[in-house]
This record gives structure tokens, sequence and C-alpha cells, in this order.
């Protein structure tokens, strides 16, 4: 006999009706489920290009130790023994990282990544070395040994610490003058009319001239070769940060000023916390590509009116016809404009955080 209650509430289903749980969520919590602490770890297989790159560098530290050199006039290739020692601690040092990879942590997984560099780089100075102090094909005093840098670097190291400590003051007081009077001017033509109407022709006129052209000029007016380097370097950094920075104050959207004129925000706060916020993307393009103007203009002009500096040391090797000091006084300069530039790349890292990993250096 049924009942009202019946009716009402359905009869209850069986244990093969019941909805059972996906069976897709075990794997993945098996998956998730943290490895126990008595686990072994998988240890490390052989680094086998570290191993090549060993027998590389072992290779290029016999070679120059056991062929003997081409004389070159009436002198001998200083630091012959010296390089050939050092090309085989380097051999030994790539055998320990490639035996044993997990001892040496940071360095060593930096080391793996370069493994394809460090065989090239051993190759490289194998073919240098043969062409140069073992056959002679490449004629001294033009084309000189890896061994004749090494000379330079322990006999002639105070005078290049001297040079490249002159080009750093140099650089970063131009850089930094430069990137604070093109920051102010991009961001005051973004955003006046009055003062685009004024700045932007004279930056069309004067911007894509060369800072180098204005080096006569510059000698005039200016009372030293140093304040002259100063303001060509300056020069040279502004523009480009200028002309990115103004773009992207520009071009922020309008829905951001909107936004924060309801909230009451006055003109000074929109400058501040809404148009450079929006435009540092920008402003950081700025800044890489003056770099590269102001590392010309630092050169030039050492070369032609400062008595310090890596430029200066350039022209002082020129003209004693010292090619070594010459080569390595550009493998100084190169390491640091690119220390240089990493340094940029990690300041815009900490202040552009979202758009980390966008570009490596």
């Amino acid at each position: 006999m049924s009942t009202v209650a019946d009716h009402i509430l359905p009869a209850p289903a069986s244990v093969a009706e019941l909805p059972r749980a996906p069976r897709a969520a075990a794997p993945i919590a098996a998956a998730a489920a943290p490895a126990s602490f008595g686990a072994a770890q998988p240890v490390p297989a052989i680094w086998w290009t570290g191993l090549v790159a060993a027998a590389a560098w072992a290779a290029l530290g016999l070679l120059t130790y056991l062929w003997p050199n081409k004389p070159a006039g009436f002198s001998e290739w200083e630091f012959t023994q010296e390089f050939a020692l050092g090309a085989g601690a380097v051999a030994l040092a790539l055998v320990a990282l490639a035996l044993a990879p997990a001892a040496f942590g940071a360095v060593g997984r930096r080391a793996r990544r370069a493994g394809p560099w460090l065989v090239a780089i051993a190759v490289g100075l194998a073919v240098w070395e043969v062409f140069t102090a073992k056959l002679g094909t490449l004629p001294p005093p033009f084309f000189a040994p890896p061994q004749s840098l090494v000379e330079v670097y322990v006999t002639d190291w105070a005078r290049l610490l001297e040079s490249a400590g002159a080009s750093i003051r140099l650089l970063a007081l131009g850089i930094a003058i430069g990137a604070a009077a093109g920051f102010t001017t991009g961001v005051l033509i973004g955003w006046s009319r009055q003062a685009s109407y004024w700045i932007h022709p004279v930056l069309r006129i004067l911007g894509p001239v060369p800072t180098t052209a204005l080096l006569p000029v510059s000698f005039y007016f200016f009372p030293s070769s140093w304040s002259t380097a100063i303001f060509l370097i300056a020069l040279g950094t502004a523009f480009p940060v200028a002309i990115l920075t103004w773009s992207g104050v520009a071009g922020v959207h309008k829905n951001y000023y909107d936004v924060a004129r309801t909230m009451g925000a006055s003109p000074w706060f929109l400058v501040l916390r809404v148009a450079i916020p929006a435009a540092l993307p920008q402003v950081f393009v700025g800044l890489f590509m003056g770099l590269g103007a102001a590392f010309s203009t630092l050169v030039v002009a050492e070369m032609l009116g400062v008595k310090a500096g890596l430029g200066w040391y350039l022209t002082w090797a020129q003209g004693w016809a010292a090619y070594p000091n010459m080569y390595a006084a550009l493998i100084v300069m190169a390491l640091l404009f690119s220390g240089v530039i990493t340094l940029l790349f990690v300041l815009r890292d900490r202040v552009l955080s979202w758009q980390k990993g966008v570009v490596k250096w």
C-alpha cells in the first residue's frame, strides 16, 4: 500500500546506480603525491659534451706546448708555456664538471648550457695559434697569437685598468645626463601639446644627425675634451630616449586617464602614476637604443680628444704598432659594453617584472 511519502520522495537507488567518482582523478592525485623521503634521487649522467670540450682544451694546450713557435723577427712569443698551462687547467676543470656535474650546482648547469661554445672557443684558439705562432701564415705584428694577449694582460694590466675606469666614468656620467634629459623631454612633449609644438621640430632636424659630426663644433663651445665627450654621449643617448618616451606617453589609452579622473586624480597624479608607468616599456627600448650611440660616441671622443680611456688606449697602441695591446683593449671594451647592457636588462626585469622573460641577454 503506497503512502504520500512514496509519491513525494524517490525510491533509494541501488549501489550500482549510485554516481561514482571519476577515475581520471586517481592518476593525477598519484602524480601530485610527493615522493617519499627514502626514495633515491636520480644521479645526473656524465656530461659528454664537457668531456669533448675538455679534450679540445687539452689538445690546445699540447699543441701550444709541443709545437715550436716560428721565429718572428728577433723576438720570441712570450708566455707560450703559460698559455699552454692555462688551457690544460681549463681542460682539468671541464673534466671535473663532466664527471661530477651535481657537485657544482649552478656553475655546473651554466657550463652544461655553454658546452658547444666551450668546444668552439678551444677550436678557434687552436686555429688562431696555428696560423700565427706556429706557421706564421698571418704575419706579425698585425696578427699576434693568443699568448701575446696574455702578455698584455700580465704586463700592462695597470694601464688597461686605468683606461677602463676612465671610460666607465665618462660613459656613466654621459648616459645618466642623457637619459634624464631625454626622459624629461619625452614626457613633456608627450603630455603637453604646446611643448610638442616647439620641441618636436627641433628633434626632427637635429636628432638624426650623428653626434660625432658635432665634435668640431662641440670643442669650440666646451672648455675641455672631457666636457665635450660628456655632452656628445648625453646627446646621443637623449634622442632615442626622448622619442620612445614621447611615443609611450602619447600612446597611453585615454580610458586610464578617465578612470583616474573619476577618482579625483590631479594632473600631476596622471603624469606620475598613470602616464609614466604605462610608458616605461618604451622608455627602456629608448635606453637600449641610446646605449649603442653612447658606445660609439665614447670611443670616437676618446680617440680624437680625451686623453684617457679605452679609445685613447687603442690610438696609443696603434701609434706604436702594438697590435696585441689593441686586440686586448678591444676584448676589454667588448666585455665592458656587454656588462653595461646586462645591468640595464637586470634593471628592466626588476622594474618591469610583468614583462620578464620576453627578451634575454
